[in-house]
């Protein structure tokens, strides 16, 4: 997928897109991790939950990709406690969806299970997946807690009309605990991983809020330029 970098700076803050690439001719879905998890904070309890940055890194990126690009928004986790049954297609794609998008994140509250594999699956279905190629972006701070199987879904996702899945691990951790001495004994990759290797897609890993800002841009394109670098370098997916 070849890119072509055309971009112009505004201002000191950041960059926007001049002329969208290839990809931005196809509808994505912004699949957002919202389970309990979400909610939690660092070792110490001082941190903020993970959910603060992910709403700032959005914030930062959509209105700078939605001009360009329609977007949609599938969520899960968010007001159910109890369950796996939780993934709500908030909206289809849309044109100039940043609004609309940063004002249902902005109003939910993390809880619940992590059902990624089903919310991907929506995402797809959205998409009309057999028949028209288009992008989903997942963006999950874990792992499939709901019985899901993320990779038997990859191989039927690449078995249709080109959908490709990008996955943002933001914050992953390990289910043991480690001390701040011992970061990287605390890092994991979520099994979601196969869903980007199998269908073409990026799998970033991100810890700071800048890492996330430019995963962000990396996975939904249209060349959005920054200076920001990923914690873990972005990888093409081989089938």
């Amino acid at each position: 997928m070849k890119a072509i970098l055309n971009a112009v700076v505004v201002g000191a803050i950041g960059m926007a897109p001049v002329q969208a690439q290839e990809t931005c001719t196809r509808d994505a879905m912004v699949v957002f991790d919202g389970s309990g998890s979400m909610a939690e904070m660092g070792f110490n309890l001082m941190d903020e939950p993970r959910i603060f940055d992910a709403r700032r890194a959005l914030r930062r990126v959509i209105p700078q990709v939605a001009p360009v690009r329609r977007l949609g928004l599938v969520t899960y986790g968010f007001g159910r406690r109890d369950g796996c049954a939780s993934v709500v297609v908030r909206f289809p794609p849309e044109s100039d969806a940043a609004d609309r998008m940063l004002s249902e994140i902005d109003r939910l509250q993390p809880a619940g299970e992590t059902p990624l594999t089903d919310a991907i699956a929506a995402a797809a279905e959205v998409l009309d997946y057999k028949t028209r190629p288009g992008e989903i972006v997942l963006v999950t701070d874990g792992k499939e807690t709901c019985g899901g199987a993320p990779c038997q879904l990859a191989a039927e996702l690449a078995a249709g009309a080109d959908m490709i899945v990008h996955v943002i691990g933001f914050r992953v951790r390990g289910a043991h605990f480690a001390w701040p001495d011992q970061p990287q004994d605390m890092m994991t990759e979520p099994v979601a991983r196969c869903l980007a290797d199998r269908t073409g897609g990026l799998y970033v890993q991100a810890e700071t809020l800048d890492d996330l800002i430019g995963a962000l841009r990396q996975t939904l394109g249209c060349q959005i330029l920054s200076g920001v670098t990923p914690a873990r370098p972005a990888t093409r997916g081989v089938l």
